[in-house]
């Protein structure tokens, strides 16, 4: 891991321990090493390039070097990291771009049907601890995705973003739970659409989305009208249920 203090690294908020790395494997493997080694929560690794970072299902997240946001978030005992992280990513957006990016189950951002980010979280039930990644398009998106700089015509960097983000977890995480979800379905574009569930075993289901559970699990109600609970598929949006 090739560590080096970026040029224009802005002032990170009190108590968040922000490392900064050139190069990297995966932020996520390396918080993760770390925290088992006993690092505290908001501790943070951001890196300029990754050369095996992860998506959603061992699929890779690539990027190309110096443009986007690749960092990983580590917390203890906070059962909400996941969204925390996303409500505060999409905040951050509308801070410091002028643009505000809809969530979609489970762990995507989009600008209209283009994604911007995405979050990948790994857990340690064992230890209490979650690290949470993010990617986010800044100036750079590929094919059928969208970045912060199509959007917005003031630069951006990936380290403004990051502290923005930070500075928003600090707000969202002394909201009682039931606030939080609340702002979290309020975010979330998936509810209200025809969808459908593509699942691990490959099968998939169909119906309206129409709420989430309290922990975050997708709601879904067939044509047969059985609800399905969902935590773990890759969703489609066919058409905005009337």
């Amino acid at each position: 891991m090739n560590t080096r203090k970026p040029s224009s690294q802005p002032s990170w908020p009190v108590g968040w321990a922000v490392r900064h790395v050139a190069e990297t494997g995966s932020t996520n493997d390396d918080l993760f090493a770390t925290a088992r080694a006993g690092a505290p929560a908001r501790s943070v690794i951001v890196a300029d390039f990754q050369t095996a970072g992860k998506g959603r299902i061992d699929r890779r997240w690539e990027a190309t070097r110096g443009t986007n946001l690749l960092v990983s978030l580590l917390f203890r005992a906070e059962p909400r990291a996941t969204q925390l992280v996303a409500l505060a990513c999409r905040a951050a957006c509308a801070t410091v771009a002028g643009v505000e990016p809809t969530l979609k189950w489970p762990n995507d951002l989009t600008v209209g049907s283009k994604k911007m980010a995405g979050l990948l979280a790994v857990a340690s039930p064992a230890d209490d601890f979650i690290v949470v990644g993010i990617g986010v398009n800044v100036g750079w998106a590929p094919d059928g995705a969208v970045a912060l700089r199509e959007v917005w015509s003031q630069p951006v960097t990936p380290h403004q973003l990051l502290a923005e983000m930070l500075r928003g977890i600090d707000v969202l995480a002394v909201e009682a739970s039931s606030q939080l979800h609340a702002r979290y379905v309020q975010a979330l574009g998936t509810l209200g659409q025809r969808v459908r569930v593509d699942l691990l075993s490959g099968s998939n289901i169909v119906g309206d989305a129409f709420d989430v559970d309290d922990s975050a699990r997708l709601l879904v109600r067939d044509d047969a009208g059985v609800v399905h609970t969902v935590d773990v598929g890759d969703v489609v949006h066919l058409r905005t249920t009337a």
